[in-house]
């Protein structure tokens, strides 16, 4: 029905579904294989929240959360397949990740996608985003880290000239 309706992107595991609903990284997954299998892509979001950060677990939540979303996903539809990086304590409060913390983190989620299938194809065909609160503000210094490749832009996208600033940065 939604490829019919020409859309091609959907957003699984955002943090308030995951939140609010329950959703899990075996939900995420099974999401994300029903996505494909519709021909539609998934926009996977993975992140850490305030008390996970502080307790030194993010390697270990982002780890946990990309292994449980591509189980049993062929690298073959990588390039499917977009990973947003949304630090949960960094969305709507108007705290940002600075480039720096947002870029190291996103290392540690192209890190484990090349573990799960190869340095090339996480290099190279895995597109990873920041969702943390990307704004006018902090797009630039954002997108010049090198493992940023794009924003799933929230807030910003509620306000026309704030949101063509972003895209337009």
């Amino acid at each position: 029905m939604l490829v019919e309706l020409g859309v091609e992107y959907v957003i699984i595991g955002h943090s308030e579904r995951r939140q609010y609903f329950g959703e899990t990284d075996q939900t995420v997954n099974a999401r994300a294989k029903a996505a494909l299998a519709a021909g539609l892509k998934p926009i996977i979001c993975v992140g850490e929240t305030l008390e996970e950060r502080e307790a030194g677990m993010v390697d270990d939540v982002l780890i946990r959360q990309i292994k449980g979303a591509f189980d049993g996903i062929d690298k073959d539809e990588l390039d499917n397949i977009v990973i947003a990086y949304e630090p949960v304590w960094a969305i709507g409060t108007g705290k940002t990740a600075t480039a720096e913390v947002a870029n190291e983190t996103i290392a540690i989620i192209r890190r484990t996608m090349a573990e799960l299938y190869c340095p090339k194809c996480a290099e190279n065909r895995v597109r990873i985003q920041y969702g943390g609160s990307m704004n006018p503000k902090n797009v630039k210094e954002l997108m010049s880290m090198p493992e940023i490749d794009g924003g799933l832009i929230g807030g910003a996208s509620l306000k026309a000239v704030d949101f063509s600033q972003v895209v337009n940065y």
